[in-house]
């Protein structure tokens, strides 16, 4: 996988050659992920985990080589092609960890909380539009229905946060009024979905976690992504069809931010999720609350209101990376 001459820190942090590597005046201490609950993280308290993809070695190795204390190392095994290793120190390294590359397919991410276990039994609730897809469904309508720009913009100031939710769905739905429904299964058939989803998924459900889908937008899609991903319940607003045709208005109970941190308890409590395994990933303001419950909440290429929200920010990778800030 790595060139030894070329990768000398990241040969020997995902090889099982050696316990040791003296670099320059530090030295590296390798340990298995879940060796840090058992006996290490009473005296290294500042961890964080590196995920990248294959094509950025030189990169991270760059980054390493410039590290100014000795460490302890641990490569991080999931199921699928990220590579992602984590880093326990005695004390912080901010001016080292600010360093880190920025315009390559990697994240540094730090850990400043108990992570959810990944081989125990979890929840994830996640949005759908930018999140679980990679389109917002009602632009994508909208834009099917001759109405596109109008909504866009309604849209973009929502996730924003400079609108309130409900408003803003109501007026952007209103704009459908008199669409041909057929634009609905039309769209259900050419879902774009968001790049690692599918494997990040998978492995979820080898160790039974729960996978819910909790979105502001409308059932049709969210309906279609759980039969698609066998996912275990999916939640969303109800567009209103007569005859055919798109009324502009949804009916029933609004999926909004309050609503979707609500899924976060009533699913835990209906699956007996323990505490601490209660995970929420989402883009947008309307997913504050939702991430704010969740006991580690994941921004995904998000906006900056969410990104200040949450746990974890997940902003050059993709879903991929949301098993690597996990727990083995």
């Amino acid at each position: 996988m790595l060139e030894q001459r070329d990768n000398v820190l990241l040969n020997f942090i995902f090889s099982d050659t050696c316990d040791t590597y003296q670099h320059l005046s530090c030295v590296l201490y390798r340990y298995q992920e879940s060796d840090y609950l058992a006996s290490l993280q009473a005296h290294l308290p500042y961890r964080c985990r590196v995920i990248f993809s294959v094509e950025c070695l030189t990169e991270i190795e760059s980054w390493l080589t410039l590290i100014s204390s000795d460490a302890h190392v641990a490569k991080l095994v999931r199921q699928n092609d990220l590579l992602g290793f984590e880093l326990s120190t005695q004390t912080a390294n901010d001016q080292w960890i600010a360093s880190f590359p920025r315009n390559i397919s990697a994240e540094v991410v730090l850990i400043q909380q108990p992570l959810a276990r990944l081989n125990q039994p979890g929840l994830l609730v996640m949005d759908m539009d930018s999140t679980a897809i990679e389109i917002e469904c009602i632009d994508e309508l909208a834009t099917m229905a001759g109405v596109g720009e109008e909504v866009a913009a309604v849209t973009a100031s929502a996730m924003r946060g400079e609108l309130d939710f409900e408003q803003s769905l109501r007026l952007r739905v209103s704009k459908l009024a008199g669409a041909d429904a057929a634009i609905i299964e039309q769209l259900c058939d050419t879902l774009p979905l968001m790049p690692g989803l599918e494997v990040m998924l998978a492995e979820l459900k080898t160790h039974q976690w729960k996978l819910v889908v909790a979105s502001g937008g409308f059932t049709p899609f969210v309906g279609h992504l759980k039969t698609l991903l066998n996912l275990d319940a999916a939640f969303a607003n109800e567009l209103v069809i007569v005859n055919d045709k798109l009324t502009g208005e949804v009916t029933g109970e609004v999926v909004d931010a309050q609503y979707k941190a609500r899924v976060i308890g009533q699913c835990a409590k209906q699956w007996g999720i323990a505490s601490g395994q209660r995970v929420a990933i989402g883009d947008g303001a309307n997913d504050i609350l939702m991430i704010q419950a969740a006991d580690l909440g994941l921004a995904f290429h998000a906006k900056p209101k969410l990104i200040a929200a949450a746990d974890v920010s997940i902003q050059k990778v993709d879903l991929r990376a949301l098993v690597f800030c996990l727990q083995l």
